[in-house]
């Protein structure tokens, strides 16, 4: 069972890292064997088990922010690069 202050620690690092309007740049990895966010230099990479294909990824990425982030998946948008590694969402709330 993962510890629930590493949890907290981990939506507070990614929480630090939202500018102003609540909005975090990311680097996508699509089809990868598990699931995770990183944080390396400052950027948030994220890890996905789902194909870049209809959305998938993109609803991967939303769900895996939200979870970490302990917020509600309808709460995070993507902004920018649908289609591109690099992506922007937009957390509110």
């Amino acid at each position: 069972m993962a510890r629930p202050g590493a949890d907290l620690a981990a939506a507070e690092a990614l929480r630090a890292l939202l500018d102003g309007e609540g909005r975090l740049v990311l680097r996508v990895t699509p089809g990868a064997s598990g699931e995770a966010l990183q944080i390396v230099d400052g950027r948030v990479l994220a890890r996905v088990r789902a194909k870049p294909q209809d959305g998938q990824a993109n609803a991967a990425v939303r769900d895996l922010l939200a979870r970490a982030l302990g917020v509600a998946p309808s709460r995070v948008t993507l902004l920018r690069g649908a289609t591109s590694r690099e992506k922007q969402f937009k957390v509110s709330g």
